[in-house]
């Protein structure tokens, strides 16, 4: 193997290393688009399911004044990955 072809094949390796320590990592909170990205659907989708009660989320304080981000818990997630979505609540 070159030293070339090394510096390609450790490139790869790098790259999928720092995509599993990401899948790996565990937090408290996950904001939309990183619960999107988990469980494969598109931003706006589990926004849709924030606001429309499909998912247990709550509203934080975003950084960005008085307007507030959905985050979804990671204890949701994992019950989100078992059982799906929640029922839609009748009015």
């Amino acid at each position: 193997m070159t030293d070339i072809e090394m510096k390609g094949w450790m490139d790869r390796v790098e790259q999928m290393l720092a995509i599993l320590v990401q899948r790996q990592t565990v937090k408290d909170f996950y904001g939309t688009d990183e619960f999107a990205e988990m469980v494969g659907k598109a931003e706006f989708t589990v926004r849709s399911w924030c606001r429309l009660g499909r998912i247990n989320a709550e509203k934080k304080g975003s950084g960005r004044g008085a307007h507030q981000s959905w985050v979804v818990s990671n204890a949701e997630l994992e019950r989100f990955r078992r059982e799906g979505l929640l029922p839609l609540k009748r009015a």
